[in-house]
Parts: structure tokens; C-alpha cells; sequence
């Protein structure tokens, strides 16, 4: 699958959450959630644009490699999310599946934890042009506000989704979109 995706500064999240409800949005709880990002062994995913991620939501763990992104006005790249478990007890020794003990899974076998992106989100779903069109309302500790549409597709679904995305972008009256992930922002202020 795809995930197709813009992603836009926001300063008045309150005022884009009422258009997005007046378009008939619905919005959930918001909910914190880490992403913790790490280097491969043997490869350079800054040079192959990939990403491998652990993100963990209350107790939800959840892996995630995204490849290289494809050409078009939105970001758009072929996404693999596993979910890991829900932070139980393990019949093995009793240790909970936390955020911590996948990250040392990962780091034994020579994965390199790079930098954590924090963030509060208030997730909620559009149905735009015939596409439930995921939304996400994001306070990213150290980057500020912004909404993220996106769209999942199939390979052959993938030019209609980004200009169902864009779209909704321009109904939005957004700006200019960001097209550098979260990681990528903040990495350039390390």
C-alpha cells in the first residue's frame, strides 16, 4: 500500500478543525504519541530516502517503514505498519512489550536509534470526493502546529488519491505544503 500525504503549518488549529467539521469531519480524542526513528546497519536511509520507525500510542507499539518517496506534488511512498502489541506481560520472563524493549530488540541487532518525535494528535476522518481521507491535527513538541491529509491507495489508485488530496488542500485554502516529514525538520535544527 500508500500512503499519499500533505502536510501544512497551521497556526489556528481550533479555526481548521471547524472548516474540516463544516465539510462534515469527525474528530476523536487527542492521544500523545513517540516516534522513535532509527538508522539501518548497512545502509543509509537518508541516501535511499526510507524510514524505519517505532511509534508507540498509549499502549500501543507499532513498527513502520516507509520507502523512498515517488514523484508528485504530494508525498507519497509505499508504507509497511505492523502493529507490535498492546504493553502486556510477556510469558517469557514477565517483561512488558514496551517502546523501550523493541527499541533494544532493534538496537541488538544493530539498528542505531537517530532522534524521538513527540507529538499530541487529534485524528478524525473526512469522506472527500468518495475517499475516507484521514486527517491529523498535530502539536509536534519543537515544530508547532499542522494537519496532515492523507489518503491510503493501491499502486494503481495512487494518481487519483493525490488529486483527491490536493483538492481537499485547495477547498482547505491551505498554503503551501511542507514536504519534509517531522524527523527531517527536526534533524536540520540539531
Amino acid at each position: 500500500m500508500y500512503e499519499v500525504e500533505l502536510k501544512f503549518r497551521v497556526e489556528d488549529s481550533p479555526a481548521i478543525e471547524r472548516r474540516l467539521v463544516g465539510l462534515g469531519a469527525h474528530f476523536g480524542e487527542p492521544a500523545t504519541q513517540v516516534d522513535r526513528y532509527f538508522s539501518h546497519p548497512a545502509r543509509d536511509f537518508a541516501q535511499t530516502d526510507e524510514a524505519l520507525r517505532l511509534r508507540s500510542v498509549g499502549d500501543e507499539v507499532a513498527i513502520t517503514w516507509k520507502g523512498p518517496r515517488l514523484a508528485g506534488g504530494t508525498k507519497t511512498r509505499r508504507e509497511i505498519e505492523l502493529p507490535l502489541g498492546a504493553i502486556a506481560g510477556s510469558p517469557s520472563g514477565g517483561q512488558p512489550a514496551t517502546l523501550d524493549r523493541w527499541t533494544e530488540l532493534l538496537e541488538a541487532l544493530g539498528f542505531r536509534r537517530v532522534l524521538e518525535v513527540a507529538k499530541r494528535r487529534r485524528l478524525g476522518r473526512l469522506v472527500w470526493k468518495e475517499a475516507d481521507v484521514e486527517l491529523a491535527l498535530d502539536a509536534v513538541t519543537g515544530l508547532g502546529g499542522f494537519l496532515e491529509l492523507e489518503l491510503i491507495a493501491t499502486k494503481d489508485e495512487v494518481p487519483a488519491a493525490q488529486a483527491r488530496i490536493e483538492a481537499l488542500a485547495a477547498e482547505l485554502g491551505c498554503g503551501d505544503p511542507e514536504p519534509r516529514s517531522y524527523l527531517e525538520m527536526l534533524l536540520e535544527r540539531v
